[in-house]
């Protein structure tokens, strides 16, 4: 690369022919000026000039690789400052990864949970990170291909938990499907959700997350054989149909009606679902019916996307990317063996579901928060206010220790869990950690609200805006909100968490 002295970047300081110098990089802005979005101006201003603050007062890093074709040449005997990490590398910035992530001391993780760890980062790096954004502003669900990718590194499966579905896979860093565990699966959770573009990763088949299991866990063998080694190649999508216009986290309130035909071979189903995750791509839906009444009159059925199913895009607070959906069922056949578990047996198959998918929402959430604080820190450190980083205000640091004392609580009880559900059968999971999930996603959505709060506070203006320096903050804010109603609202939550703990109550136990 060839080399210049400041004193020849310095001559260049016209509008027809402009150079600045950013991070020891010398850019010729002469023909983009005009080009600029905000305005040539701004640039003429610092034409001939060393114009890294300002650039990084204005600018996230990823502008420079963006423009890299701009540059050229170097200051001679001077390196840059910033150091772009490589793919699947760990951030270096306080609190940015969890402790036992930097090699801190951990009763919890291996290396092989370290070495998992950055594989996944490093093919959500490469193959989901450089369309992300683009596909989130566009609303579009994400590429088939992309999907496919996915469903080759096993990653699919692995989203899926530890098991006999893992058998004969060969996963990502040489883990042996033997094994792998449940801290193994949240570091997936984590890292898919770790680019902080919630919708775009919805789209990656969350809704095989929480559709898949019933089948894995309670579905006929012809099932098991026949539908999942589609989903797991991600030839095929499956999403969770639970939720009613009428009825939310009042499972029991279900209304969609599966009536048998005479002959006994096939369930007629009418009614509709909302809010549906992935359910407008979706071949298969994991669908709560009515075949009676009360809480056993509730079924579990397989039904494929055909006659009579139809999906409409609902709009979030995020984007369509999630593939949110109305799903519509007129009239639709279905065969009797597509029963999940027993019939009038679907309120158990519901509430064992919800143990995972809660506890799901809790790693994602927490790796979408240690990506916000990583934004806030940086930023506070190089935002200059009044002559000094924004960091030397007291009032800073206490919302970013706020924040990282909020975070780091619930890292803890998040990871005791997960230890906790090593150590069971998914029976005794649903039997005996119900309630502290439902109280730790109550935890963690109160924590993400929080630092979403003092995160906007830090950024300000640039906090409200989709595009720039606080793009991922500005996300964040938007849809934090998704985890305190989905998978059972907060309130729910806790009244759960309680309603758990009565029922283990001593009764010899006295003040």
């Amino acid at each position: 690369m060839k080399e210049y002295s400041r004193q020849e970047v310095a001559k260049h300081n016209k509008p027809d022919d402009l150079w600045v110098i950013i991070d020891a990089q010398v850019y010729n802005l002469t023909d983009f000026a005009d080009a600029h979005p905000g305005s040539a101006l701004v640039l003429h201003k610092v034409a001939g000039t060393d114009a890294t603050e300002q650039f990084f007062a204005l600018h996230r890093h990823e502008i420079l690789r963006k423009y890299s074709r701009l540059v050229i040449g170097k200051i001679a005997s001077e390196s840059p400052l910033l150091s772009i990490p490589p793919p699947g590398s760990f951030s270096k910035v306080p609190y940015a990864e969890s402790l036992a992530i930097l090699d801190k001391p951990s009763p919890f993780y291996t290396q092989s949970h370290l070495k998992w760890k950055a594989a996944v980062r490093h093919f959500c790096d490469t193959v989901l990170a450089p369309d992300a954004e683009q596909y989130s502003n566009l609303g579009k669900i994400p590429d088939k291909e992309v999907l496919l990718k996915i469903g080759s590194a096993n990653l699919h499966a692995c989203r899926l938990g530890p098991g006999d579905h893992l058998k004969g896979l060969t996963l990502l860093a040489g883990v042996k499907p033997e094994e792998f565990d449940y801290f193994h699966e949240a570091i997936a959770h984590e890292e898919f959700s770790r680019y902080g573009i919630y919708c775009y990763a919805e789209g990656l088949a969350s809704g095989m997350m929480i559709g898949a299991p019933p089948v894995m866990k309670f579905g006929p063998a012809w099932m098991k054989q026949q539908v999942l080694p589609k989903l797991f190649s991600g030839e095929k999508m499956i999403c969770l149909a639970i939720t009613e216009p009428g009825h939310g986290s009042d499972v029991a309130g279900i209304q969609c009606e599966a009536v048998k035909t005479p002959c006994g071979k096939f369930f007629i189903v009418n009614g509709t679902k909302k809010w549906i995750t992935n359910g407008t791509f979706s071949d298969y839906f994991t669908t709560a019916v009515r075949t009676g009444k009360g809480p056993t009159g509730i079924s579990m059925l397989l039904i494929e996307r055909g006659e009579g199913v139809t999906t409409e895009s609902i709009k979030t607070s995020g984007t369509a990317t999630a593939g949110t959906a109305y799903v519509t069922f007129e009239n639709v056949k279905v065969p009797v063996e597509n029963i999940i578990g027993k019939e009038g047996g679907g309120f158990a198959v519901i509430m064992a579901n919800f143990n995972h998918e809660r506890w799901a929402m809790v790693a994602g959430a927490c790796a979408g928060a240690r990506l916000v604080i990583e934004d806030c820190f940086k930023w506070a450190s190089q935002r200059k206010v009044f002559g000094k980083p924004l960091i030397e205000q007291p009032v800073i640091r206490f919302k970013l220790g706020q924040m990282i004392a909020e975070l780091e609580a619930v890292q803890s009880w998040y990871e005791i869990i997960t230890y906790q559900m090593t150590k069971m059968s998914y029976k005794e999971q649903t039997q005996q950690l119900a309630g502290p999930i439902g109280l730790l996603k109550y935890r963690c959505t109160r924590m993400t609200n929080l630092v979403a709060d003092n995160a906007v506070q830090i950024f300000g203006g640039r906090a409200i805006t989709r595009t720039g320096m606080g793009r991922r903050i500005e996300e964040f804010q938007r849809v934090n909100k998704f985890g305190a109603i989905l998978g059972g609202a907060e309130e729910v939550m806790v009244d759960l968490g309680v309603r758990q703990a009565m029922k283990v109550f001593p009764k010899d136990a006295r003040l």
